[in-house]
């Protein structure tokens, strides 16, 4: 048995925070979630789930399949049949039904353990969850455990990631706060040449479809990507976990399962080249990184430059990727680097080599000698001063005011709790003698350390020790003593009264610290949760403003570039022209002088005005926001005081909220580069596409009516009757197509406008559905078209004209797509307060992610060979014309025909039923 005893002799204590996370994880009554994680679909998760639940069954688990999908895989529905199944929910929904998990039924039967399939699956309107993982939430708090299947796509902070790689977004996610609360995930992994053979045996997807994801999703490199994704969150979660379990059970590390680096901070120049080392450190071990600054008793006489040093290189480190940590000592410097190292499961230590001399070594110790005999099992790197040479600290170009230096109160203070405590000593010696009166002093002294801090405390020290002997020692009302016992006497109190007060003024120094930075960091972390919730450059201006003139207690104006900011491109980064943004209080103008200051800031990217090196003759100090791309504006300060505007601490507080500030404004601007780039390439698609229609669209009927009336002209006397009625028809339905094609594009053209204005009445939909299918009757020639709407519709407020327009093109649209001789079915009928007009095909159906970009302008779905080419307009003026009318469109793939290799696909129209017909809806 392990001894887990000696972690807590050794003084190491269990983390609270990992305490807390481990109860909440083993709270009883709570089920256990495990996950079974792919790379993409096809790997085999479902599989190996149904075989963990076998495994399960035969320990005598009771297993339940609350959803398993088989996809008709013969092998997955063998695993399925010998579990019990619960019964799924049927849930109507569009005209049609949907079968979803019985919930309430699963927690009624309340198995030991439920198998759910799909956890990123998107339940159908009407069910308890918008989404099946909150159906899992609601199981583990039933106190059921869960096994379920979830691929690396449906990540939400990996969303981006696999858009980037796939070229494919993915609408349905889970939060990576699922994937954080799972007690197991077990990754199903195939090396990506397996998947691609198991898709073209046809193991994973129709042969159809197969063949579409080979081209697209299932290339090796999109493959190898995502697996790879799916292996590093693994590790992710896994590395958390193993630390999480060694903070709580107070196991001193590192446990080398993950490389993890530690880098030393100090006012040392050379710290700058360290953080760079340990981020190339870092980079080869592909490991996270830590940057640490201790703050012993010598911190608080560091000099403002050696602060700002630090503080420097804390900025640099973040802004190199690293996690950053204040740590207050505890005792020994390298005590507290060790502990924090083993707390945190570190391997790497990066400290740089001491160039102390060896008289200061000898008097207050080595850190760096310290560290190595305490390290143990932990690498520590120790950089010579040549190879971790770094910039020195940057000049800040701007005078700082003085810290206040101390007035004489706290010495009046100090001496009059002398003189308090010598009147209460005189009082007291008649009945307790003068050995005990030097108590009373002793509390003076302790009294005033406290209060006032450690160099007042040793003038009451002073003054204490004279009045004692003065007042107390005889011979009285002298500074000789005569008994030498009381010389001990007085050099012992002496000697007491100075300890005590330094350690009470060292006590009172560390909780000013202390309650200092929590204020600060309190205001720190409300301001960042105040930018996170700001989604306009407006909120987020106004924002930093009014935290930088709260905090500081100074007039703040923020000035941004025209046109763009310097990190993004913009004109503005080439003139400097910069403009007033945002101001706390208001302010919008500023004179000559502080615009120029501001522009040389910007250009520069240095301080410049009141207070600074430069242009110094400015009403207001600026300072530049930056960011790790460029520059992104600039802040202005004023205040009514002379002098400098900042005090040290204020400068460095300043530089959070700036850094914190411009951080927030480049998110903005990140966003606004995404949407305008998205709308140039949305624009540049659209270009393209017109281009490719008017080259084919129009060239292909012109080139077959020129061709056909040629021939006519030119051979007309040689062909007999039957040839030029076919030439005559050739030339009639391309003129046709055309003028189909010029029409798509005027309606087009209306839609974008905002010109279409519907001519809505009182109509009957049975007899437009009727005009429409005579106006299409060409085109379902080769086609059997079946009619099905219901008994009694009401009469809908429509525009005939656009709604047979509107089922035209969707006629059209299930002759192109449905093979000759198959089935075109229109149904209609009246649900609630409306009627749904459905016109459904049997062709290929929507591919999985269109059912959405099928309605966008020039938007194609690929063909299969001998399908008539459209111009990618007919469903989107469909889609204009039905909400230009108050209703909806949708598209889908029938659900009615799995298994099919022609799935077919649904187009469901839906306009409201007016509340009040009107007395001449029958005419």
């Amino acid at each position: 048995m392990r001894d887990t005893s000696r972690p807590l002799r050794e003084g190491l204590r269990p983390s609270p925070d990992a305490l807390l996370a481990q109860a909440r994880r083993e709270a009883p009554g709570r089920g256990r979630l495990k996950i079974f994680l792919g790379a993409a679909p096809g790997v085999g998760k479902t599989y190996e789930m149904l075989t963990t639940a076998h495994a399960r069954l035969r320990e005598g688990v009771d297993v339940v399949v609350g959803v398993v999908e088989t996809h008709g895989r013969p092998e997955t529905e063998a695993l399925v049949a010998g579990l019990g199944v619960l019964a799924r929910r049927t849930v109507a929904y569009g005209g049609g039904t949907f079968d979803e998990m019985d919930l309430d039924g699963l927690l009624a039967r309340k198995p030991q353990l439920a198998l759910v399939d799909e956890l990123a699956h998107t339940n159908a309107p009407g069910s308890r969850h918008p989404k099946r993982y909150l159906d899992v939430e609601e199981l583990l708090q039933a106190g059921i455990d869960v096994h379920t299947t979830l691929n690396i796509q449906h990540v939400e902070s990996l969303n981006d990631v696999v858009a980037q790689i796939t070229r494919i977004r993915v609408r349905e996610t889970v939060p990576d706060s699922i994937l954080d609360r799972a007690d197991d995930i077990e990754v199903i992994d195939l090396s990506p040449d397996d998947l691609i053979r198991r898709l073209q045996e046809g193991k994973v997807y129709l042969p159809r479809q197969a063949e579409r994801a080979l081209k697209h999703y299932f290339s090796p490199g999109n493959l190898t990507a995502l697996r790879e994704l799916a292996l590093r969150r693994t590790a992710q979660q896994v590395d958390d976990q193993l630390v999480t379990h060694m903070r709580a059970h107070a196991i001193p590390g590192p446990w080398a399962a993950g490389e993890r680096v530690l880098v030393c901070v100090s006012e040392d120049p050379r710290s700058a080249g360290l953080v760079r080392y340990a981020k190339r450190l870092a980079d080869r071990l592909r490991a996270p990184f830590t940057a640490l600054t201790v703050e012993s008793r010598r911190s608080a006489s560091l000099s403002e430059a050696e602060r700002d040093r630090i503080a420097d290189t804390l900025r640099l480190a973040e802004r190199l990727g690293a996690e950053t940590a204040t740590l207050p000592s505890q005792g020994r410097i390298a005590d507290d680097v060790v502990a924090f190292a083993r707390e945190h499961n570190v391997t790497h230590v990066v400290i740089g080599k001491s160039t102390r001399s060896r008289w200061f070594e000898l008097l207050n110790g080595s850190v760096v000698h310290d560290l190595l005999r305490r390290s143990g099992s932990i690498s520590v790197h120790v950089v010579a001063g040549e190879e971790a040479a770094g910039a020195p600290a940057p000049h800040k170009g701007v005078r700082t005011a003085a810290p206040p230096r101390p007035g004489l109160l706290p010495y009046g203070a100090a001496l009059g709790a002398v003189a308090g405590a010598l009147g209460l000593g005189l009082a007291l010696q008649p009945s307790l003698g003068h050995e005990s009166t030097d108590l009373v002093f002793l509390t003076a002294v302790v009294a005033v350390a406290v209060r006032f801090g450690l160099y007042p405390s040793l003038a009451t020290v002073l003054a204490s020790s004279l009045a004692y002997n003065f007042f107390f020692l005889p011979p009285l009302y002298t500074f000789t003593i005569a008994d030498p016992t009381n010389v001990v006497a007085l050099f012992f109190f002496t000697l007491v009264a100075v300890v005590v007060s330094n350690l009470a003024a060292r006590a009172r120094a560390e909780a000013t610290i202390s309650r200092t930075r929590s204020k600060a960091t309190e205001a720190l972390y409300g301001f960042s949760r105040k930018l996170a919730g700001c989604g306009t450059l407006d909120d987020v201006l106004w924002a930093t403003a009014y935290q930088i003139a709260l905090m500081l207690r100074l007039r703040v104006v923020l000035l941004l570039p025209q046109g763009g900011s310097a990190a993004h491109g913009g004109t503005a980064a080439h003139s400097g022209a910069v403009t007033v943004m945002a101001g706390y209080p208001p302010e919008d103008e500023l004179d000559e002088a502080d615009l120029a200051a501001a522009k040389w800031t910007f250009d520069h990217g240095r301080p410049a005005g009141r207070g600074a090196d430069t242009l110094p003759g400015a009403k207001r100090l600026f300072l530049p926001l930056r960011t790790g791309r460029g520059m992104v504006g600039v802040v202005g300060l004023d205040g009514d005081k002379p002098g400098p505007l900042l005090t040290p601490d204020q400068r460095r507080l300043l530089d959070a909220l700036a850094d914190q500030g411009a951080l927030a404004i480049e998110r903005v601007h990140l966003v606004e580069d995404l949407d305008r780039a998205r709308r140039s390439a949305e624009t540049d698609r659209l270009r393209q596409a017109l281009l490719s229609s008017l080259s084919h669209d129009l060239k292909t009927p012109l080139a077959a009516v020129l061709g056909s009336a040629t021939t006519l002209r030119d051979l007309g006397d040689a062909l007999d009757r039957d040839g030029q009625g076919e030439l005559l028809a050739t030339i009639i339905d391309e003129a046709e197509r055309l003028n189909r094609f010029i029409a798509n594009l005027l309606d087009m053209t209306k839609l974008e406008s905002g010109a279409l204005a519907p001519n809505l009445a009182p109509h009957d939909l049975a007899e437009i559905v009727a005009t429409a299918l005579e106006r299409a009757d060409k085109i379902l020639a080769h086609h059997r078209v079946v009619l099905a709407l219901g008994t009694g519709l009401p009469p809908l407020r429509l525009d005939a004209v656009l709604t047979e327009q509107v089922l035209f093109n969707l006629l059209d649209n299930a002759a192109k797509y449905a093979p000759e001789g198959s089935l075109v079915r229109i149904e209609g009928w009246q649900e609630a307060d409306a009627v749904r007009l459905r016109i459904l095909d049997e062709g290929e159906g929507i591919p999985e992610g269109d059912e959405e970009r099928i309605f966008d302008t020039f938007y194609r779905v690929r063909k299969r060979d001998r399908v008539r080419a459209g111009t990618g307009l007919g469903l989107a003026i469909s889609r204009g014309f039905v909400e230009a009318m108050g209703g909806r469109i949708t598209a889908r793939t029938r659900g009615d025909r799995h298994g099919s290799p022609c799935p077919g696909a649904a187009f469901t129209l839906t306009f409201p039923v007016p509340r009040a017909a009107p007395e001449d809806a029958a005419a």
